[in-house]
């Protein structure tokens, strides 16, 4: 599937990705496999899952009509801060048997008798009293409150997360974060409950600030690396072809010595005269020429503007033009099914997995020998966790073209994380033979190290990790994603952080559009406590991102970044830095 990197399965076990951006020792899921930035253990029973919503303190008994008067003449010679617990205790009381108006009189009672120098007791008063609000779905008194509780108590876990769900009621994502980042970090990242609140919130945040951003972004077009690594994905796909020599320009047939032939002036064929040169910026205005003057290209200036307003970022622009070529009458049913794999792509990018498999499964009946379609249909089922579908996929890919090497790793890898998370070691180790296999067979297919370096790291086999890392590199010097892995890995192993921040440099160096590095960069800052660097990294991420979902991924991370600054400043909270 055309995708930047590629991506978790949407069922996926690991953590929520914004929790890097707070907790040392989770794993990291950097592209195909899990990478682990520190090699410790999380505690894997969380606590407290319940519900916060008693008050605290315990309620009083009940009295008969005998004990009222000795009652009101005992609390006559009771001291304020007695006589304040004792109308909180008759508060709980009320609160337990559901009558929240009389609990709030009690808890208001309280509050007016407790002396202003006991600062716990009064925190307590209050956050009961939210507590009764809370049950009234009286949140702006609720957030009130529990103001009043945190400033009289800075770490006051229960008033902290309680404003928080008043916040969220509220729409105040912002300081709802900031509320329940300090209690993550006080609870020691252990509550299930407010782990799911930032969760939540995270995402809400993340999709409402890249819905605006993205629809405002300048398109910016990816480094030539990328453009390369994209279009070979392809093996049977027309644009992505070399010119042929009825279609190159007179002047161009004079300097390769052959015979002068007059071609007619076309837009597309200029336009794949510059994606020779790597002249990537002046493709789509070629296109366009071609497709405004009626050419006999068409079809295929539509299908390659289209690809490249998708590499863009543009999906807006890019499906009219794959819309046209799918629906045309007349057009090459390779272009067809190259704009079907594309769009289907574009769909899944977009989380619309059931118009994407709609897609790819079109392509399939019309295109039944295009090993493409395979390939791509593959990576889509995986995504899907859909392994079985993938490995046949993969298979039918291989039977077209038995030297499609990506295929061939890939299927491995398909095969290697079913028998992972199955925990199945016989098929583990089959799986990673069949990698030493390909590997022999396509010695210079570079995504067959990167993957097989992948799984060599889920068994902790770091070492041939790292050959299989620097076997990547000797292959593609300009693929900084090799680099940032092999940095990651440099953390997992030996714990280095100078090396694998050199290398993770190294990447942005060779290619400063590469956002998986400043992604990466700003979570390891993170948790180093340079917050202010991860949030510039993080940013920089977000104007390089490809899609919305991308980048609603790192407004989250950023979100999460940006809430433990005003976690630190507000409580002195932080949590540990490696």
């Amino acid at each position: 599937m055309a995708a930047s990197k590629p991506v978790e399965p949407q069922s996926g076990t690991g953590l929520p990705r914004w929790q890097l951006a707070l907790l040392v020792g989770t794993p990291i899921v950097l592209g195909v496999g899990a990478v682990y930035l520190w090699n410790r253990r999380r505690t894997k029973d969380r606590k407290g899952t319940g519900e916060r919503k008693t008050p605290e303190g315990s309620a009083s008994p009940v009295q008969g009509q005998d004990g009222a008067a000795r009652a009101n003449q005992e609390q006559e010679n009771m001291s304020p801060l007695d006589r304040a617990q004792g109308a909180k205790n008759k508060g709980n009381k009320y609160f337990k048997a559901g009558k929240y108006e009389n609990a709030i009189q009690c808890y208001t009672e309280a509050i007016a008798l407790c002396p202003t120098e006991q600062k716990t007791d009064l925190s307590t008063f209050y956050q009961n009293r939210a507590a009764a609000y809370e049950q009234l779905m009286k949140w702006t008194e609720v957030v009130q409150d529990c103001c009043q509780a945190v400033e009289l108590n800075p770490r006051y876990v229960k008033a902290l997360f309680r404003r928080a769900k008043a916040l969220e009621k509220l729409d105040n994502k912002k300081e709802c974060l900031e509320d329940v980042t300090a209690v993550c970090i006080l609870e020691a990242f252990q509550n299930q409950q407010s782990m799911l609140l930032a969760d939540k919130v995270l995402k809400h945040l993340g999709k409402e600030k890249a819905k605006e951003k993205y629809k405002n972004r300048e398109p910016m077009m990816p480094s030539p690396q990328f453009i390369k690594s994209y279009f070979s994905s392809f093996t049977d796909d027309i644009i992505s072809q070399p010119l042929q020599k009825g279609e190159k320009k007179d002047e161009d047939k004079d300097k390769e010595g052959e015979a002068a032939e007059v071609t007619e002036s076309s837009g597309y064929l200029k336009a794949k005269q510059y994606m020779e040169e790597e002249n990537y910026d002046k493709i789509i205005s070629e296109c366009t020429k071609e497709i405004e003057s009626g050419g006999r290209y068409t079809a295929e200036a539509l299908l390659l503007r289209a690809t490249f307003y998708l590499l863009i970022g543009n999906a807006t622009a890019a499906q009219p033009d794959l819309d046209r070529v799918i629906n045309m009458h007349d057009a090459n049913v390779k272009l067809q099914a190259n704009a079907l794999i594309k769009r289907g792509s574009m769909y899944m990018q977009q989380q619309q997995p059931l118009l994407s498999t709609q897609d790819f499964n079109m392509a399939a009946e019309i295109d039944t020998r295009n090993p493409d379609v395979y390939h791509h249909r593959g990576q889509l089922k995986i995504l899907l966790d859909q392994v079985d579908e993938a490995v046949g996929d993969f298979d039918e890919c291989i039977l077209l073209r038995p030297d499609s090497a990506l295929a061939q790793a890939q299927k491995c890898f398909a095969l290697y994380r079913q028998a992972y998370t199955g925990n199945n070691p016989s098929q583990v180790q089959k799986a990673m033979d069949g990698f030493e296999d390909v590997i022999k067979r396509f010695p210079k297919c570079a995504e067959g190290y990167a993957l097989y370096a992948q799984a060599l790291t889920d068994q902790q086999q770091f070492g041939k990790a790292d050959e299989m890392y620097d076997k990547c590199i000797e292959l593609e010097q300009d693929n900084a994603t090799t680099y940032v892995h092999k940095g990651l890995l440099q953390l997992q192993w030996k714990q280095d952080l100078d090396l694998g921040l050199e290398l993770i440099s190294k990447a942005i160096e060779i290619d400063n559009k590469c956002d998986f590095a400043y992604e990466t960069m700003g979570t390891i800052e993170v948790q180093r406590g340079n917050l202010d660097k991860a949030i510039d990294m993080f940013n920089k991420a977000i104007n390089l991102a490809k899609s919305e979902m991308e980048m609603a991924h790192l407004y989250s991370l950023c979100d999460a970044a940006y809430a433990q600054t005003e976690v630190a400043r507000k409580y002195g909270l932080k949590p540990p830095t490696l």
